[in-house]
């Protein structure tokens, strides 16, 4: 490491400046980042969850979709397994973000991966290989960019956080014609537009918009349980056709 950085003091500056590069890259995302913290700090204590219990969701779980996804079937008093389902589903796409992220962190311990993946989110992961993915496979894992990994989380982190236990704190004093919900939708919206990224990306994200409208009256929101599954089905299968054609294409050049 010493032969790579030079000294200390300068393995110290590329730490520095790799946290506050991954800051600033997260930065015009806070907004939408804090509005949807603060709608979900409400919502979860407008469901009937204590204080204590929505800060401990809040900080355990640390997943905006899985608590806005889990909240109604809270609120509809759904079986265990329901919610605990639709948590797991809505999460799968963390093994895919795992599987791109795993060449830039596999040097470290299992637990400290596993701490890392506490803080990863969406547009975290989508930025970093935005930025990374082309790098050469012997220049994955530096110093620099792990730091800029640990920026991004790192700013998403205290914003979600902060603006959670605020809505929390103050659900009480927040009057339902504010529209709160309709905020968190458009929170939502700005913040996941740009991970649509590719054309399985964009079948998939339809795909679940559809399902989702039209099994909206399913009980226990199973809707959104669906929605999850056929949108994660479809991007899949849009991604299988996508490589085959690719090297059928190849094949007869």
């Amino acid at each position: 490491m010493k032969a790579l950085f030079g000294s200390r003091p300068e393995l110290a500056r590329v730490r520095r400046e790799g946290f506050a590069r991954g800051i600033r890259t997260v930065a015009p995302l806070m907004i939408g980042t804090g509005i949807w913290g603060l709608v979900t700090g409400v919502a979860m204590v407008k469901v009937g969850l204590t204080t204590t219990q929505a800060i401990g969701m809040t900080l355990l779980v640390f997943s905006g979709t899985v608590q806005l996804a889990s909240l109604p079937l809270i609120a509809a008093d759904a079986p265990l397994w329901v919610v605990m389902l639709t948590a797991l589903v809505v999460n799968l796409r963390f093994v895919i973000f795992s599987a791109g992220l795993h060449p830039f962190f596999r040097r470290f311990s299992i637990a400290r991966r596993w701490l890392l993946s506490y803080f990863m989110v969406d547009m975290s992961f989508a930025m970093f290989l935005s930025r990374f993915a082309d790098a050469p496979r012997d220049q994955r894992g530096t110093t620099e960019q792990v730091w800029f990994f640990l920026g991004m989380s790192a700013g998403s982190w205290m914003v979600w956080q902060t603006m959670s236990i605020i809505g929390i704190v103050l659900a009480a004093e927040v009057p339902a014609q504010w529209g709160l919900e309709f905020t968190s939708i458009l929170a939502l919206i700005a913040i996941t537009l740009p991970l649509i990224v590719g054309r399985p990306a964009l079948v998939g994200a339809v795909t679940a918009g559809v399902i989702a409208v039209v099994a909206a009256g399913l009980p226990l929101k199973l809707g959104l349980l669906v929605a999850v599954v056929a949108g994660i089905a479809a991007a899949m299968s849009a991604e299988i056709m996508l490589e085959r054609r690719a090297k059928n294409v190849g094949g007869t050049t």
